[in-house]
């Protein structure tokens, strides 16, 4: 078990950055039971500086895969009434806090992965997506180690290692770890600024197996990791973040892409996947691994198949300088480009906060229960920003930002 001093240390970064928990808010902490060390300081320190109650749920992996192997067909990707009703809890400007460090991440690497895409909760998961999208909730996602997840990396289960290496991707190692983040976040922002100044119509990337061009909305707006509530709150979604990113027009995507990483998702690992898309829609999902799971989860719904998000990260970040993969997209996407399917974020399009679901489908802001994230970006893939005159900025070369 990590020190119990660092633990309440990470915890209440967790609360100073990613959330930044105001008194009097109600907090959703989601866990593993393999992760509850970080859930109970993070609940702790919640009291202490004022939230109103705390409210953990335990999300068991092993139980699940039961459910997978044993359990009637019906209840796969089924969500008990009472647990949709428990999320809206945080409508009212609430926070919520997702902890992940998978207990194994091959531990359904023996079950069929278009069950293990089909057991995603889909009704809770497009509230979250909604609560998370549109700025009605303060909320972060943070990880923290555990013995099944070192192993996968190290080949042993060192959690003290995972622990230093999370450590330095967060910057609590650094004297004043706050400061350090309000250092960050700035120079995020500023990336972004200067993308937005471009006024690019469109991003491609070309690589081994890459040759994807994805159109922008006109006057896109890049943002990064730190979000604000619609009431004003800023805080860090995602600890780490490196990234920039914009929502892309939907029905604007043309290409072909390769994953340069893992993909670890619904628990199955997704390897060499390849994904084709045709005015804007998937056409064509490969993988050497994990493909079905991809499928399943395009299957969900329309907007499973268009793309929500398109993120830059160069090699220079917290997250590649520690050299691992991390078999964890919350690392992973923060160690090189990314894209996402699924869902996208209207506030990213301008004119699009507050629309209808049809409006926004009509702007070209996909609409999905899923948001899948997955790493197309490395050394050997070009990204440019495509200007509307047919003008060509580098913007990622050899893994180095070019602005």
């Amino acid at each position: 078990m990590p020190d119990a001093e660092r633990i309440d240390a990470y915890a209440r970064l967790v609360l100073d950055v990613g959330l930044a928990l105001e008194e009097g808010q109600t907090l959703e902490i989601t866990t593993f039971p393999e992760t509850a060390d970080l859930a109970r300081a993070v609940a702790l320190a919640a009291y202490e500086r004022g939230a109103r109650y705390v409210d953990v749920w335990y999300e068991d992996e092993y139980v699940r895969k039961a459910m997978l192997e044993a359990g009637p067909d019906e209840v796969v990707g089924w969500t008990p009434p009472w647990q949709l009703e428990r999320q809206r809890m945080v409508d009212e400007r609430g926070a919520s806090l997702s902890l992940n460090g998978h207990p194994d991440p091959h531990l359904f690497d023996d079950v069929d992965a278009s069950l293990v895409g089909r057991s995603r909760k889909a009704d809770l998961t497009k509230i979250k997506l909604d609560q998370r999208t549109t700025g009605k909730v303060n909320w972060a996602i943070v990880g923290y180690p555990t013995e099944g997840w070192a192993r996968t990396i190290f080949g042993e289960p060192d959690v003290e290692r995972l622990f230093d290496a999370i450590a330095h991707t967060v910057r609590l190692d650094e004297p004043d770890p706050v400061a350090a983040w309000r250092e960050h976040v700035e120079t995020l922002r500023t990336r972004a600024r200067a993308l937005d100044e471009r006024r690019l119509d469109a991003i491609r990337f070309r690589g081994p197996g890459t040759d994807l061009t994805i159109g922008l909305h006109e006057g896109a707006r890049w943002l990064s990791g730190a979000a604000a509530t619609t009431w004003g709150l800023s805080h860090v979604v995602n600890m780490p973040t490196e990234e920039v990113f914009t929502t892309p027009n939907a029905w604007r995507t043309e290409g072909v892409v390769r994953s340069t990483q893992p993909l670890v998702t619904e628990g199955k690992l997704v390897e060499e996947l390849e994904v084709r898309f045709e005015g804007g829609r998937v056409v064509d999902v490969k993988a050497e691994s994990g493909a079905d799971v991809v499928r399943e989860q395009m299957e969900e719904d329309e907007g499973a198949k268009l793309l929500g998000e398109v993120a830059l990260v160069d090699g220079t970040s917290r997250v590649g300088e520690t050299g691992l993969t991390f078999f964890n997209t919350l690392y992973d996407e923060n160690a090189t480009c990314h894209i996402a399917y699924g869902q996208g974020f209207p506030a990213n399009v301008g004119g699009a906060e507050g629309k209808a679901r049809e409006e926004l489908e009509a702007m070209g802001v996909s609409h999905s229960a899923t948001h899948t994230d997955f790493m197309i970006g490395g050394p050997e893939v070009d990204v440019d920003g495509l200007e509307p005159n047919g003008g060509v900025v580098p913007l990622i070369r050899d893994d180095r930002w070019q602005i």
